[in-house]
């Protein structure tokens, strides 16, 4: 059985390095959907870190992402990651009943506190039950986009029964189609939480943002205080939101590696599903022992408790990297 070590959250190479110590270095880090070719932070020029962040500095981030996003500027408030902004939901007062859709991200269980479990096929007929319902788009783990339209509908049908929609964008950056937030009326009772180190390949930078109405806005403002992201945050999202020739670029990268990381699982039997072009989920009766004959070659991938059947792996991050990928399931 896969240690919990692994099921929980995906990057523990620390943990790797300890329990698979005969491994070949360097390690592989396929256990995350973070972009391996990451935005080079150097380009946001220097970071003066003797004095407090900027509110206007931090007005020109949430304006450049708000860019990004399609959203407006006023309506996009920055976090210390979006992990953060889904442990505040419980402070923005939303209604009871709490759903979230399984298969997930772990932490929209633990989010709301009593949260119900649901499919995604549930949701027209929960949506009759008004409450809040928490899911991502796309999904994590199986990459599942569900139609922005179809969301909003859900949106409205959801007000009139004084329900709200919380919706982790966590990887729309890469899936720009999956974005809801050009579609949005400014009154429906929706929240968006989107991530910036998982596209910009930042993660340990720890930015997000959360966009919504005013009035949620307004108890997210006294949660976080004066000052909820650092002057790096800052000087670096602004930079990198506003490298448009970046991101066009990146996304036609990202979508040929995904191509090639399906060419090459296919190669070995296996079928990479889902739309999001920063992992792929593989089903397979034999994934436990996969998981453990791709850590003893250095290959960390990302199994799951709740469906041992399962394995994500994230994007190799060069040739070489696909590679070792390659020879390792061949010599299973």
């Amino acid at each position: 059985m896969v240690s919990d070590d692994w099921t929980f959250h995906g990057g523990r190479l620390d943990r790797a390095r300890m329990v698979y110590a005969d491994a070949p270095r360097p390690w592989i880090d396929l256990s995350t959907g973070i972009n391996p070719h990451g935005w080079d932070a150097g380009l946001a020029g220097p970071i003066d870190w003797r004095a407090l962040p900027d509110p206007q500095a931090l007005g020109r981030l949430e304006a450049a992402a708000a860019a990004c996003f399609g959203a407006a500027p006023d309506r996009v408030r920055a976090l210390p990651g979006t992990e953060i902004g889904l442990r505040l939901l419980p402070a923005l007062g939303l209604p009871a009943p709490f759903r979230h859709v399984e298969p997930g991200y772990r932490t929209h269980g633990d989010a709301l506190a009593g949260s119900i479990a649901m499919s995604a096929d549930a949701l027209d007929q929960e949506a009759a039950c008004g409450g809040t319902i928490l899911l991502a788009n796309p999904n994590n783990p199986d990459g599942g986009i569900l139609p922005p339209a179809t969301l909003v509908d859900l949106a409205r049908r959801m007000a009139g029964k004084g329900g709200w929609l919380v919706v982790d964008e966590a990887f729309a950056d890469a899936c720009p189609e999956a974005g809801i937030l050009p579609m949005l009326d400014a009154d429906l009772p929706v929240i968006v939480l989107r991530s910036f180190g998982k596209y910009f390949g930042l993660a340990g930078l720890r930015l997000g943002f959360m966009i919504a109405p005013p009035a949620m806005l307004e108890r997210l403002d006294r949660r976080l205080g004066s000052w909820p992201v650092s002057a790096a945050a800052i000087a670096i999202g602004t930079a990198a939101y506003r490298d448009a020739a970046w991101i066009a670029d990146t996304r036609r990268r990202l979508r040929a590696d995904a191509d090639a990381l399906d060419a090459l699982l296919a190669r070995h039997g296996l079928e990479g599903r889902g739309a999001c072009p920063l992992f792929r989920l593989i089903e397979t009766d034999d994934a436990p022992a996969l998981f453990e004959r791709l850590a003893r070659q250095g290959i960390l991938t990302r199994p799951f408790d709740y469906q041992p059947r399962w394995l994500r792996l994230g994007l190799p991050a060069d040739a070489a990297a696909f590679d070792r990928l390659d020879r390792a399931l061949a010599h299973g």
